[in-house]
């Protein structure tokens, strides 16, 4: 290993472990090796209106020359929003290339979203307390049920003459299952666009037992083929990372997925020739 990439890890090491120190339970590691994390940050810790899930992979050059790979997640994070929090963050790494900035963007999110809570209504992430915030069920990533106010959760407008392409996608349920006095079940559909999603959404929360639960997470992918991107997601409702978590996942095996794809593509080619 080069001097220069010693004094990267160590430094990267130092501000994991100042922000694990600072932050608790809302710091989560999603995968160590890779230096993948994810952090939860809300306008008000003990009453949260409005919250983002910032998910971070620190690059071998950074802190030096290179800033941090990060994605910002939230339902209500959308458009204009997401554009100015997106060059905010940029504008941080600009006015301090070579330090540790984590703390930086967090801070600044937080800001974001106090200021968004005193000029707003309550917004998606106002949850309702429970005498089962106590079990731990961290490291689950079981795609559960759906916030207090799902309607709210995601603005749905979901009207009666849906289009063919709107149409409600076919939902398959697994079996519930019972850990540490908690049960979680999942769901599973293909969607195409964030309206299914909602629609997807909205069918599971006329299930009564799906619309008490108390954590709901869940998470989703649509791959664009004419950017050749995906168009992505993720809820936590107050299980800390856990749908940041579930999206990584999805990333991970839509990752081998497609290397699988291109594999069988190229072994096809050769035999045709």
């Amino acid at each position: 290993m080069a001097e220069g990439d010693a004094g990267s890890d160590q430094r990267q090491n130092e501000e994991i472990e100042a922000m694990a120190a600072i932050y608790g339970e809302e710091w989560c590691v999603i995968d160590d090796c890779a230096k993948i994390f994810c952090i939860r940050i809300s306008d008000d810790i003990d009453d949260p209106k409005w919250t983002l899930c910032l998910q971070v992979m620190l690059p071998n050059e950074y802190p030096g020359t290179a800033p941090p790979i990060y994605q910002l997640n939230a339902p209500w994070l959308k458009g204009q929003e997401r554009a100015d929090l997106s060059n905010s963050l940029e504008e941080i790494y600009i006015q301090n290339i070579g330090e540790s900035i984590l703390y930086l963007w967090v801070e600044k999110i937080r800001d974001v979203l106090i200021q968004k809570s005193q000029m707003t209504e309550p917004g998606p992430d106002v949850k309702k307390k429970t005498e089962e915030e106590d079990v731990e069920c961290e490291d689950d990533l079981i795609l559960a049920c759906q916030p207090e106010t799902p309607a709210k959760a995601l603005d749905f407008d979901i009207s009666e003459n849906r289009t063919e392409i709107e149409e409600l996608p076919p939902i398959d349920h697994g079996i519930p299952i019972t850990d540490r006095r908690s049960t979680f079940q999942a769901h599973l559909a293909p969607v195409v666009c964030p309206k299914q999603v909602k629609m997807v959404l909205a069918k599971l929360y006329e299930n009564k037992k799906i619309a008490s639960a108390t954590h709901n997470i869940y998470a989703y992918r649509i791959y664009c083929e004419d950017k050749q991107t995906f168009l992505q997601d993720c809820e936590d409702d107050g299980e800390t990372a856990a749908g940041g978590r579930l999206l990584h996942l999805m990333e991970e095996e839509s990752s081998k997925a497609l290397g699988k794809n291109k594999k069988v593509r190229k072994d096809k080619k050769r035999s045709e020739h």
